[in-house]
């Protein structure tokens, strides 16, 4: 009954651990990509062989929209977290690069 217990205050712990982390990592209101991002990523999706800042400009709004490469050799969810990341983008460009 106390393993219970301690069990029970554990994974409630957890859970508001949990909720606090995915709240923090919400996308926020408002534009989201850099007038310099803005342009490099432009210029990446129309040059064959893109810069080094532009390929720096992709990541990072990868890593904006919830993407990390770091995990990458046992994510379970690659490539669809890097897909779902990747359409975030799309529409952020569409939104803010007018």
């Amino acid at each position: 009954m106390e393993n219970l217990l301690r069990n029970r205050s554990t994974l409630v712990a957890l859970a508001f651990l949990l909720t606090g982390c995915a709240a923090g990592g919400m996308p926020q209101s408002g534009p989201h990509l850099s007038p310099t991002e803005c342009s490099n990523l432009a210029a990446l999706k129309s040059n064959p062989s893109p810069t080094k800042e532009q390929r720096q400009a992709e990541l990072s709004a990868l890593r904006k929209a919830g993407y990390d490469p770091s995990p990458w050799n046992d994510d379970p969810n690659y490539p669809d977290d890097l897909h779902a990341a990747q359409r975030l983008v799309d529409q952020w460009i569409q939104t803010d690069c007018r």
